[in-house]
């Protein structure tokens, strides 16, 4: 594997106005809120896993790995995230501390990004943090690992390896 660009993130404060929700000082955050005002997503919105590395390098968010120990340890992970597991165990059971276990790593209104293997379990973790009260959570489209191609692979035409962003193994 090539050298591994390593940021060491800090969290930018959340500015907050409107109807208690924290509005994101970054476009690629202004533009991921529109976008899920118009879907109807029932959390701040979703961005590229591009955007998430450029947003998380400058340290204008947090960026929460959702996925399991075993996950990161076996298949990789982004240096220098913060991990709360969405689900766990073999059986992946949902982690019923997640909120709490999420509000110890970040605070309820700062710019969380939420990363899993494919982006499902973020976007179901996201808003699961919105409904607690979290003001500012975002999904990262395609996860770490990507969506599955023809042949049941992962890693083949997106996510985060995929797009060729820092990332290490155990």
């Amino acid at each position: 594997m090539s050298d591994v660009v390593v940021a060491k993130p800090s969290v930018a404060a959340a500015v907050f106005a409107g109807e208690g929700f924290a509005v994101a000082s970054s476009p690629i955050l202004e533009n991921a809120r529109l976008r899920a005002a118009q879907e109807g997503l029932p959390y701040a919105g979703s961005v590229s896993p591009s955007d998430a590395w450029a947003l998380f390098s400058r340290g204008e968010v947090v960026l929460v790995d959702v996925r399991t120990a075993e996950e990161r340890k076996f298949v990789g992970h982004v240096p220098e995230t913060k991990h709360v597991a969405w689900m766990t165990g073999l059986s992946l059971s949902r982690n019923p501390r997640f909120t709490r276990e999420l509000e110890a790593k970040a605070g309820k209104g700062e710019a969380i990004l939420l990363l899993c293997r494919s982006g499902k379990r973020s976007a179901a973790a996201a808003e699961a943090a919105t409904k607690a009260g979290f003001t500012s959570v975002f999904n990262i489209l395609e996860g770490f690992e990507g969506d599955l191609d023809e042949q049941q692979r992962r890693g083949a035409f997106n996510g985060w390896r995929h797009a060729g962003l820092p990332w290490v193994q155990d």
